[in-house]
């Protein structure tokens, strides 16, 4: 017979990760809507929304670790076990309850994933139009940097600008 409270703080502790990772999947969302809008004087406070959810998440992760580490020595696993290594050892409804949680956890982290990589190509995109605009009226402008750090700079550009408008 296993000691139900540490399977029971395992699945608490992994409830509280699954909603810090929902909620993580929307700030990204509301990152992701504010770049795509062009409104960029929201970007920092969205940016910092998943800086601190993502603090939080950290010590949340160290909370499951050492919770999935009690429940694996209860159920005779070595420490640091997967959440399908303790799912497959865990008796009913134990076993039940962490798949769920696994299979909650994993489209979680595919949907964050995905929203990422949404966001990461906005910002790409941003940062090439603001480059674009930048070098049309700026005329020089730093194309990149050497091995040793030095700067490589664009030659200056001459433009014609009608000063009649």
């Amino acid at each position: 017979m296993i000691d139900t409270a540490d399977m029971d703080k395992l699945s608490q502790v992994l409830w509280r990760e699954r909603e810090m990772l929902e909620a993580l999947s929307y700030r990204l969302e509301v990152e992701r809507l504010v770049l795509a809008s062009g409104r960029t004087r929201w970007l920092v406070n969205a940016t910092r929304d998943i800086e601190d959810l993502l603090d939080d998440l950290r010590a949340t992760e160290v909370l499951r670790a050492a919770a999935a580490d009690e429940a694996a020595a209860v159920l005779g696993l070595t420490p640091n076990p997967s959440l399908a290594a303790l799912a497959e050892a865990a008796p009913d409804p134990w076993a039940g309850i962490l798949r769920d949680h696994r299979d909650a956890l994993v489209a979680t982290a595919r949907d964050i994933a995905e929203t990422s990589e949404e966001a990461k190509g906005l910002l790409t995109a941003g940062y090439r139009s603001a480059r674009e605009t930048l070098l049309a009226i700026g005329g020089t402008t730093t194309a990149s940097y050497t091995h040793a750090g030095t700067v490589v700079a664009d030659a200056p550009r001459h433009h014609l600008l009608d000063r009649s408008l």
